[in-house]
């Protein structure tokens, strides 16, 4: 961890402490990590739903403030918890989403010209085929990727949100990186992200 990273968790985690006596010191943390907060829900369930991701997540940290241990895990790595337990009850829907993603075909009259057409086809397959792919992931499986792709948390980042051990971060990222990488026909989608731990 550098310094800088090490001074700003030590300061988010004054915070906090001040916040169980003074609750308008919590107003930093929320200044500090609602947009990356937001950006996280954004990319999991979509912009509709991403602000309200973040405010539950934030309301939920202001009401369990009194339970952060810094010994644990960052503020960063605490929210990034709460955001990934919220994201969970939308859970169906967001599998719904993947799995409509799956089924659906592009409209080849939607783009008239030939190269743009061929273009946006191959992207919609890959896409198509990655977002049927992290829907047949488990849950923990998929919540564990999408920690280290979307948000880019190290592995012991993504275990102290998620309060699982160590080791199972990696197995189930190797899980869900054979199983994404059968699913589109041997490309490995989390080049570089298996060994991602710092």
């Amino acid at each position: 961890m550098s310094t800088a990273i090490g001074d700003q968790a030590e300061r988010d985690a004054t915070m906090i402490r001040q916040s169980r006596d003074a609750p308008e010191v919590f107003g930093a943390i929320f200044d500090a990590y609602f947009a990356e907060i937001r950006a996280y829900a954004s990319r999991r369930v979509g912009v509709e739903h991403a602000s309200d991701i973040a405010a539950e997540t934030f309301v939920a940290a202001f009401r369990k403030r009194h339970r952060y241990d810094p010994g644990r895990a960052s503020v960063r790595t605490w929210l990034y918890g709460f955001a990934t337990k919220l994201v969970g009850k939308h859970r169906r829907s967001e599998l719904r989403k993947l799995r409509a993603m799956d089924r659906l075909a592009p409209d080849p009259e939607s783009e008239e010209h030939e190269e743009r057409t061929t273009g946006r086809l191959a992207a919609e397959g890959l896409r198509k085929r990655l977002s049927g792919a992290l829907a047949g992931l488990s849950a923990g499986d998929r919540d564990v990727v999408l920690l280290v792709a979307l948000a880019g948390l190290s592995h012991e980042e993504v275990a102290a949100a998620l309060d699982i051990p160590y080791g199972t971060v990696g197995s189930r990222l190797n899980r869900a990186r054979r199983k994404l990488r059968e699913a589109l026909g041997g490309t490995n989608p989390l080049l570089g992200l298996e060994d991602h731990d710092g």
